[in-house]
């Protein structure tokens, strides 16, 4: 499998995209016209550069309205072909790119057409050159690939073939099992994008938000398995128009980019496996059973301040590692590791960030399986030696740059907390002892918007979860867009839920957060419980500190919900939120007071399948949570 990407899909000038293509791993390139117009270089210079980097220029593009005009405009357009040739054997590209005509004087008819690009396949061969020929899908007489493919058909010219792109075959709704019937050896190219659903001029649609296969809801996977269907075993291509994209880094979108290619490939693969479609050999995604630890970094001033906190949610101390600053406190299946090491990359992210949740710990089937899948993928393998006596434990980077370490049974690594632990004598109860809290429900990260597509990708690539749609959720100052990525609902119920929160502005709470802790990526711990009452009572006992939540929110949700006096006395009394959804289910919310910085912990009682995050609540939430920040420009308690 070739993999290569249009320039179009990435910011910056010529140079920077190719050397962010090459960095990233692919193949090849589509260089857009518009980026050599303009270079400073000539075409030849242009195409040695390209060269020099290991990637081969795959297709020149786009040569737009050529068939189907009369007379003087006919000769025109070969004239303009031919200038476009000159430049490609410069290039050294041999593939030009001619997408149906938008042109309002270009006649219909397919043999018109099939004639024009006859002629057309003639003069590219005798340079040695192709070209291929794509439906626009509001190509004024062509906009479907199987009207293109007659065109082609027809042209019947060995160097006239079919170019497939999945925008415009998904995006009008064709069904693209009908890409099956074209021979693999017409086909000349193939270019992929997926899109999120919004009905709107598909013109406007395609130009501003084509995202990376796997990031919108196109089923770019079924057009892929058609294409293999075939027997094509040329490049695979990405082109993706997206504002976003064209604003961000080269290096960071071209990685998502093939990342995403080598993911797509890797699930038609597995689901059809076609003799064409060769992939490199990995692991399926990774099934996470489970959230092992995670682990704050912090100062030895700053960690009695933590350490109370978790006592007054029930946590016991359950024991000191072996040879390092590093306590674990348990309480159900929990685990908080509390680092305050003095060197090390936990000290250092304290120093960039403050007190943060610096690492998180996953249960794996295979730790192993895990890294090579994700190195794979991109992700940055996460190295810090081993100390006296501790075990090796697979990582890689993670959002904001945090630790992301995989505990497996399989080879012994769920022994770290007897081998790196001194356990304490409450260590044999810990598991039972505290204020009923059972599991982490979810952990929530917060990235800047932008940053939300790349580490959804990053996670449903790896590991096998589940994105969910995209919310708005309300902030007194402005929208934070929240996803989560879900691993499939087993007969416990979700093992690992992790939700994405993309924060526009820094006047809202998790763009505060970005803002007050460098850009730090857990913002919240979610805690499950069974009954959220006693689990608020017991707290109360420790003196844990409640959000407090204001009397018109209670009013409120009687109205909304129609919920009994008594039911909402008990909800009021304890400061619990409330949410129903459209089967029944239940969700019951209580939340700590954030930190400075706007780190807090959460507590949750599911009832009756619900399986969402309070959305509803969130507003009233964040604005309580806000009113307990300190002022821009106060110190540091």
């Amino acid at each position: 499998m070739r993999t290569s990407i249009a320039t179009v899909c990435l910011a910056g000038t010529l140079r920077e995209k190719v050397e962010a293509i090459a960095a990233a791993g692919f193949d090849g390139l589509e260089l857009f016209e518009p980026d050599l117009v303009a270079d400073h270089r000539t075409a030849r210079e242009a195409g040695a550069m390209i060269r020099d980097h290991g990637l081969a220029a795959d297709l020149y593009q786009p040569f737009r309205d050529f068939e189907g005009l009369e007379g003087e405009a006919r000769g025109r357009a070969f004239d303009r072909a031919e200038r476009k040739f000159d430049l490609m054997e410069e290039l050294g590209c041999a593939l030009m790119l001619v997408c149906s005509s938008t042109h309002p004087d270009a006649q219909g008819g397919v043999d018109r057409t099939a004639g024009d690009l006859a002629e057309l396949g003639e003069r590219a061969a005798a340079r040695g050159l192709r070209v291929g020929y794509e439906a626009l899908a509001w190509g004024r007489h062509v906009s479907d690939h199987r009207d293109a493919w007659e065109v082609v058909r027809r042209a019947d010219h060995a160097a006239v073939g079919l170019i497939l792109d999945s925008f415009h075959t998904l995006g009008r709704g064709i069904d693209p099992d009908t890409i099956r019937a074209v021979p693999g050896d017409r086909i000349s190219f193939v270019q992929l994008a997926d899109a999120p659903t919004i009905p709107m001029d598909l013109l406007y649609w395609s130009r501003h938000f084509r995202v990376m296969p796997g990031e919108g809801d196109l089923d770019v996977a079924a057009f892929m398995r058609a294409v293999g269907a075939t027997g094509y075993d040329g490049p695979l291509s990405l082109e993706v128009f997206n504002d976003q994209f064209r604003a961000g880094l080269p290096r960071t979108i071209a990685r998502d980019g093939h990342r995403a290619l080598v993911n797509l490939m890797d699930d038609v693969a597995r689901s059809e496996a076609p003799a064409a479609i060769t992939t490199p050999e990995l692991p399926p995604r990774v099934a996470v059973e489970g959230v092992e630890f995670v682990e704050f970094a912090t100062s030895e001033g700053e960690a009695s301040a933590l350490t109370a906190r978790l006592a007054a949610m029930g946590f016991v101390h359950a024991g000191d590692h072996v040879s390092k600053r590093v306590a674990l406190w348990r309480q159900g299946d929990v685990r908080i590791v509390v680092n305050t090491e003095r060197r090390g990359f936990a000290h250092d992210a304290y120093l960039a960030h403050g007190t943060c949740v610096c690492d998180v710990g996953l249960r794996v089937a295979s730790a192993a399986d895990t890294v090579a899948r994700a190195t794979a993928m991109g992700a940055e393998v996460f190295r810090q030696a081993p100390g006296p006596g501790e075990l090796d434990i697979p990582a890689i980077h993670g959002v904001g740059g945090g630790a992301m370490h995989f505990i497996d049974a399989e080879t012994g690594l769920d022994r770290v907390w007897e081998v790196e632990f001194r356990l304490t004598t409450d260590a044999g109860t810990a598991a039972d002892a505290g204020a009923g809290l059972l599991r982490v429900d979810h952990l929530a990260e917060t990235m800047s918007y932008d940053e939300m597509l790349s580490w959804a990708l990053f996670h449903t690539a790896i590991f096998d979860l589940r994105p969910t749609p995209m919310v708005d959720v309300a902030d007194p100052d402005g929208l934070v867009r929240s996803r989560a990525v879900e691993a499939p609902a087993g007969p416990g119920g979700r093992a690992v839920r992790l939700t994405l929160n993309g924060a526009e502005t820094h006047r809202t709470l998790a763009g505060h957060f970005l803002s007050d802790s460098f850009r730090s990526a857990v913002q919240h711990l979610a805690f499950a419980t069974a009954d959220i009452f006693a689990n608020a009572a017991a707290l109360a006992a420790r003196g844990f500190r409640p959000l407090e939540m204001p009397g018109n929110y209670y009013d409120d949700l009687a109205a909304r919900l129609g919920l009994g006096d008594v039911e909402l006395g008990r909800l009021r009394a304890a400061n619990v939120l409330y949410d129903r959804d459209e089967r029944g289910g239940e969700f019951l919310q209580l939340y700590g007071r954030p930190t400075p910085e706007g780190l807090f912990f959460e507590i949750v009682e599911r009832r009756a399948g619900y399986d969402g995050y309070g959305a509803a609540n969130a507003p009233y939430r964040t604005a309580a949570q806000k009113r307990l920040l300190r002022p821009k420009g106060m110190p540091r308690a």
